[in-house]
């Protein structure tokens, strides 16, 4: 494996494309159900907060089975776990389209869930098998393009579904495209080795416990402040410890400890974390911002929202060139600090401020977030051993989630204590941000020990 360059064009083409599609569908479905809540509480005559499961299950399996799948994909291959990934999500995807109930469909969104994990913990490893070592960046910022405009576009792609349609549509939709999506990976995405080893089940059941206690203790916190939350979070916290302790003593374990040791690996996933926070943070609250304090439409919402990801579009692809060429941490940290800076300045924009002002700021926010992404991925994937690529992306896309958990949580506890929670989620998003820009410059030191 340490002669691995890549696959040859236009191999490689069709390999980026049934990446490319997957990701698309597992990233929007993070999102799109949240626009349809209202019509399927309704349909499905449901309480509006019995309803939220239907976004919860599904993050909730996707956030607990990223680490475990991604060990297995070093096992018995990345691309068996991807084609088990689009398999199950498109089954469950007709599923979520004929339910009937609401635990039916939140049991359906459950394991679509699982086939988004399967999806997203081996996405990674397959970006890095699929170029050359030397174009990684660059197939890296394109990825990064992909996951960043689907997150933002979901929402809007949703209302544009519903306004010809019926919610089913949102989940129906996804059937063509992730059957595509296997036959082109089927024949295109790369064979790596397998590793002569058992998963550890064991493991497996602490990661489970620990996300999955953590998130639903944290979440029944922030909206009732009972204790119980509290309680719930700290036996997830608990279950942490026991892994990581089990962990220390495994040469490849599931939780990839060996790969913190790296001062720059870790150092990585904080910027990562960090960057993600100051993201959600932003998208949670811009909307209440947009609509409730600046009195704009929910069309013009749409419109004022869309100069982020097309900035990303921009700067996603030219960094991860750069990123080949040039320290990321330079890279990342530049990105990070135009996001600072860009959310610093929405959150002190005066109420009179003109759709032009908001649009530039929202364009400075997806131009710094788009230079940051592609160079810290890239660091990530490229930093750990080839035999451990699958541990590196999947602790990619945990690192992605966690950080967009831990913003959504905080946006929540700050609408609760301030009667201007937007404006506070901005400036918690911009601290966030220059934190992870200071973060991420520090990992010049680690490079240049590494490079003596």
């Amino acid at each position: 494996m340490t002669d691995w360059d890549g696959l040859p064009t236009p191999r490689r083409y069709w390999s980026v494309l049934a990446i490319w599609l997957a990701i698309t569908m597992a990233v929007l479905d993070a999102s799109i159900a949240n626009v349809a809540l209202p019509a399927i509480a309704r349909d499905l005559h449901a309480a509006a907060a019995e309803s939220i499961w239907v976004v919860n299950a599904y993050q909730l399996a996707i956030v607990v089975a990223l680490l475990p799948l991604a060990a297995l994909g070093e096992i018995v291959e990345y691309r068996r776990i991807f084609q088990a990934g689009l398999i199950l999500f498109v089954l469950a995807s007709i599923g979520c389209t004929f339910a009937q109930t609401l635990p039916e469909l939140t049991l359906a969104r459950a394991a679509q869930g699982f086939g988004a994990a399967g999806i997203m913990s081996v996405n990674g490893a397959l970006v890095r098998f699929t170029y050359p070592h030397g174009q990684l960046g660059r197939g890296v910022g394109l990825n990064a393009l992909v996951v960043s405009v689907a997150s933002v576009l979901g929402p809007t792609i949703a209302s544009a579904i519903l306004a010809v349609g019926h919610w089913q549509w949102l989940f129906a939709v996804n059937v063509p495209i992730g059957v595509a999506a296997w036959v082109l990976g089927r024949v295109a995405l790369p064979q790596t080795a397998r590793q002569d080893r058992r998963l550890d089940w064991i493991a497996v059941a602490l990661n489970v416990a620990t996300f999955g206690l953590i998130i639903a203790g944290v979440d029944l916190f922030t909206r009732g402040g009972n204790l119980l939350g509290l309680v719930i979070a700290l036996a997830g916290i608990v279950s942490g410890v026991v892994l990581v302790r089990r962990s220390l003593s495994q040469p490849k374990p599931l939780a990839p400890v060996d790969l913190m040791r790296s001062g720059m690996f870790s150092l990585t996933v904080a910027t990562s974390v960090a960057s993600f926070a100051a993201q959600m943070l932003a998208f949670v609250a811009l909307p209440f911002y947009f609509q409730s304090e600046l009195h704009r439409t929910q069309v013009e919402t749409g419109l004022l929202i869309t100069p982020w990801p097309l900035a990303v579009g921009v700067s996603a692809p030219l960094a991860g060139r750069l990123a080949d060429r040039f320290p990321a941490p330079i890279l990342s940290g530049i990105g990070l600090a135009g996001l600072a800076a860009g959310l610093g300045l929405m959150a002190i924009m005066p109420a009179d401020v003109s759709s032009v002002g908001i649009g530039w700021r929202m364009a400075l926010c997806g131009l710094g977030f788009g230079f940051f992404q592609a160079p810290n991925n890239r660091t990530m994937l490229s930093s750990a051993p080839l035999e451990r690529t699958g541990a590196a992306g999947g602790m990619l896309a945990t690192a992605r989630l966690t950080g967009q958990t831990i913003g959504a949580t905080l946006t929540a506890i700050l609408f609760r204590m301030s009667g201007h929670g937007a404006v506070a989620s901005l400036a918690a998003g911009a601290a966030f941000a220059a934190v992870a820009s200071v973060v991420s410059f520090s990992r010049l030191a680690g490079a240049k020990r590494q490079a003596q």
